[in-house]
């Protein structure tokens, strides 16, 4: 009984753990990605050299390691959607996310982002992927923690306050930028619409894996294709400049390695696995905690002072994330026959009555034919 409930627990805690562990490989890309782009790498080829490595790495293991049943026969409706998310996602939304990027900061760009959980829950909800019912308490933890985790993000932004740790005169990367007004509308429009691409491919992943649950496969099918028309993006975009493809070891070489392997090929798969149980809200729910990890490092690694603003807008967070977790669980998690949550006062009494009324129909038919005294059931 013991080991049962250990590992009742642990297959419980496997999608927090999963997605936690998506959120600081992000966290970690964030900090190195806009080093390797201050160095003069470009974005286009950036994003091909990821996907290019995150398919050496992911075709292997989905060749060796994924049970081959999983795999569906490849149709037109499969390929088409595959080609669509490699679109979207590895290239309209990472080349508008670290365009975005460059024109304002590192910073900047992650909590732009803290409006992917909203975008994601909306779209769902019109598809159909998100239990919402909004007289339950469940769907109002959800919708509540939703909006807490976005609020919490742009309090985080917008509301300074004191400084709480650090020296005054430290490194402020949010607040001492050094980039113009137009610069910072532009990254702004960028990295909006690259939220909006990333929710899209969220969705589509998740309606996807139900017709070709390989998660594996098809994570190296992404990438694989996301090279081919990130290329072709990227030769376009940088035609007469042949010098922007060559690549030393240095910040520009850890960029592509590390973020091909971790942020697309294991994002992608992990991603993809949680979805299968938990949603595409449930994995975008914890994008607020990459910005709360950002700060965390930025403090110790970089000396960045913290204000009362940002603590206070990452306790939000927090407290957002806990809201969404709790009523996801209560939609995963065994129904429990001595429990009803309430939705309603006046819709429990009504099935009360109707219960009542059916009983007594029940009796009153058997006693009209013949039987004259009811069951043990019926009283």
């Amino acid at each position: 009984m013991e080991n049962q409930q250990k590992q009742n627990w642990f297959e419980k805690a496997k999608p927090f753990a999963a997605v936690v562990l998506i959120q600081f490989g992000y966290a970690v890309m964030d900090v190195i990605s806009k080093d390797a782009l201050n160095k003069g790498m470009s974005n286009y080829v950036f994003v091909v050299y990821r996907h290019a490595v995150a398919f050496l790495v992911m075709a292997p293991l989905a060749w060796f390691f994924e049970n081959r049943k999983a795999r569906q026969k490849m149709t037109l409706s499969i390929f088409i959607k595959i080609l669509v998310l490699s679109l979207i996602e590895p290239v309209i939304d990472q080349n508008l996310y670290f365009l975005g990027m460059k024109y304002t900061t590192a910073t900047f760009a992650v909590t732009m982002t803290n409006m992917l959980p909203a975008i994601t829950f909306i779209f769902a909800w019109i598809l159909r992927l998100e239990q919402v019912n909004i007289r339950s308490i469940r769907s109002q933890a959800k919708v509540a923690g939703t909006v807490a985790t976005v609020s919490g993000a742009m309090i985080m932004t917008l509301i300074k306050g004191p400084l709480l740790f650090g020296t005054h005169g430290g490194n402020d990367q949010t607040q001492n930028n050094g980039t113009s007004t137009q610069r910072t509308i532009m990254g702004f429009i960028m990295i909006t619409i690259g939220c909006f691409c990333w929710a899209s491919f969220m969705i589509l992943q998740a309606i996807t894996l139900k017709t070709y649950p390989a998660a594996l496969s098809l994570s190296a099918w992404i990438c694989l294709m996301g090279t081919i028309e990130g290329a072709a993006v990227a030769l376009f975009m940088e035609r007469g400049h042949p010098s922007v493809w060559s690549i030393k070891f240095d910040i520009r070489l850890l960029c592509a390695v590390y973020s091909g392997i971790i942020c697309s090929g294991v994002s992608y798969y992990l991603q993809g696995v949680v979805m299968k149980s938990r949603g595409p809200v449930f994995v975008t729910a914890f994008s607020p905690l990459c910005m709360v990890i950002v700060a965390i490092m930025s403090y110790f690694i970089l000396a960045e002072q913290v204000f009362l603003g940002r603590m206070s807008g990452a306790i939000v967070i927090c407290l957002g994330l806990y809201f969404v977790v709790w009523g996801k669980s209560k939609d995963y998690g065994p129904e429990d026959p001595n429990t009803q949550e309430p939705i309603v006062e006046m819709d429990n009494t009504r099935k009360e009555n109707l219960t009542c009324c059916t009983h007594g129909v029940t009796t009153a038919t058997n006693l009209g034919n013949g039987n004259t005294t009811p069951s043990e059931e019926q009283v």
